[in-house]
């Protein structure tokens, strides 16, 4: 099978035979039942996540889990440390009793091995002494019936000088009963030497059940056991309900996200601190919100744009194609007789596809405008072109009063205001066809005779060079001169197509001038008219004597 480049998932089909199903046999009315479908096995795509079963936790549990666990370690370290320091305590307690009351056990021993009576409660605690000589025989004495109660100690069997090296040191051993059995209670014993009247010297071991010891140590291991789980239980409680609060934020994000995805792009995330992460990330995200609103109100405009702009132009281009395929028509059915109606056939035919390459000149400007491609950036005279284009508009229309201008307005006693020479950076061809464009407006939009202006001059700063082309004509309003410069866009009426404009020459100018790093611009002439300003860039730093 042939394999593309993108992964897919693998389904493997249990392709195991099965028997056919017999033959009913004669009677029958049913065929054997099959053995059921095929089993499908679907596997993941190659590269798709996989995640672990901590990953597939919500992060408000991984974070009370988190939380909750390091609150039980650090309870059972201090629950663990406290039991030991009391054990510790309590055991040394045993010890320093053990140390004071040793010499007065060891007296008693001595009276009762003499045969002396004494009594056995002398002694304020239970004890256990265990006493063996050299030759191995030893003596057992307790108090208090202890032995009934904790069993015996296992004594070790120590030498004297084993007991020497010990150092008075007392130690823990196990206890058990008589049957052999672990009592489960231990014993805390000391060793000593102790000379007898014969010259002997004996091990004298001498015993306290740590009983008490171990009943308080497992009271308090209850207790501390059953506090940390308390403290767990309602930390991990608290810690899901600050969580819960602190990570609200994270869900007006995620509720956001959702409704943006949903078409919503005005929506915003609430404001947060910016002193906070939260605060800081929501501020990011809202500025990134707003670009990607101003993205696609900008991608909407375009493309509405290129609608309009699509749907004119064949409006445009439908009607001389239908105006030639008319007469087309006409031709071919007979209807046209005479050779003077073939003419002006002819002439209509060819208007038609003029004004159609007009537009589709026009058209193809345009677009490479909007392609962005660089304009040649070489000196030319702009006072030059301007008055090229007051001949031309007076060639255009005998009767209309035309004149070239300065800018700048005549000084006090100056007969009249001499136009200066303005060079500029631009491609002399694309800013010909400019001065051209506005001076067809002018005769197209205006009625004859009606007078006409060329201003050239410089702005205050002199960094660009200016012409204003100025009539008097109807003009436009203010609302209208806001789309002058949009594809297709005719003001009223009397801009219209028997006009012979293609709706398309302010849109071209604002294109080369743009492409100049230039600016365009509409207003009223003063006495009724209208007056398109253009600037473009300088070619040379030029005097600001000059300026308007």
């Amino acid at each position: 099978m042939k394999q593309s480049g993108k992964p897919t998932a693998r389904v493997d089909v249990d392709e195991t035979p099965t028997p056919p199903p017999a033959p009913p046999e004669s009677g029958a009315g049913t065929p054997a039942p099959d053995d059921g479908p095929r089993v499908l096995h679907v596997d993941a795509p190659p590269g798709s996540p996989r995640w672990g079963w901590w990953a597939r936790i919500p992060l408000r549990s991984r974070l009370v889990a988190i939380v909750s666990a390091l609150l039980a370690v650090g309870l059972v370290v201090a629950a663990v440390a406290s039991i030991t320091l009391v054990q510790r305590y309590l055991v040394g307690k045993v010890d320093d009793e053990l140390t004071q009351n040793v010499t007065a056990v060891v007296s008693q021993v001595s009276q009762m091995q003499r045969g002396a009576s004494v009594g056995n409660g002398l002694l304020p605690s239970e004890y256990y002494v265990d006493v063996v000589g050299t030759d191995g025989e030893s003596g057992s004495y307790t108090w208090g019936h202890v032995t009934d109660r904790y069993g015996t100690p296992q004594v070790p069997d120590l030498t004297p000088l084993q007991v020497k090296l010990r150092g008075g040191e007392a130690f823990t051993v196990d206890a058990q009963y008589k049957n052999g059995k672990d009592s489960g209670t231990q014993w805390r014993l000391l060793a000593m030497t102790y000379p007898t009247t014969t010259g002997d010297t004996v091990i004298v071991y001498v015993g306290l059940p740590l009983a008490d010891v171990q009943s308080t140590v497992h009271q308090l291991g209850k207790v501390l056991g059953l506090t940390a789980f308390a403290v767990i239980i309602a930390g991990a409680a608290l810690g899901y309900w600050l969580v819960r609060r602190e990570l609200r934020p994270l869900h007006a994000i995620e509720t956001t996200a959702a409704a943006i995805a949903g078409g919503d792009l005005a929506r915003r995330i609430p404001q947060e601190p910016p002193t906070t992460e939260v605060g800081s990330l929501t501020a990011s995200l809202n500025a990134m919100l707003a670009q990607i609103e101003e993205s696609f109100a900008a991608q909407e405009a375009s493309e509405g744009r290129m609608r309009r702009f699509v749907s004119d132009a064949s409006h445009e281009l439908r009607t001389p194609l239908a105006t030639i395929r008319g007469y087309g028509e006409l031709y071919r059915m007979g209807a046209l007789t005479t050779s003077d109606q073939v003419d002006d056939t002819m002439r209509r035919i060819e208007d038609s596809a003029s004004r159609m390459g007009t537009l589709v000149n026009d058209l193809l400007a345009l677009a490479r405008l909007d392609e962005g491609r660089p304009v040649r950036k070489e000196p030319v005279d702009l006072t030059a072109l301007a008055h090229d284009a007051t001949r031309d508009l007076e060639a255009l229309d005998p009767t209309r009063p035309v004149a070239l201008v300065s800018l700048a307005p005549p000084r006090p006693g100056d007969a009249g205001a001499v136009v200066p020479d303005v060079v500029v950076t631009g491609d002399e061809d694309r800013l010909r066809q400019v001065l051209a464009n506005l001076v067809g407006n002018v005769v197209r939009h205006t009625p004859a005779g009606t007078p006409a202006q060329l201003a050239v001059g410089l702005t205050d700063d002199g960094a660009r060079g200016v012409v204003e082309v100025r009539d008097h004509g109807p003009g436009v309003s203010a609302e209208q001169a806001q789309h002058v410069f949009e594809r297709f866009y005719r003001a009223d009426s009397s801009r219209n197509r028997a006009s012979g404009g293609s709706g398309l020459g302010l849109a071209i100018v604002a294109a080369i001038v743009g492409a100049h790093d230039g600016h365009v611009a509409v207003r009223d002439t003063p006495g009724g008219g209208l007056t398109v300003r253009l600037e473009v860039p300088v070619a040379v730093a030029a005097p600001t004597a000059a300026s308007e």
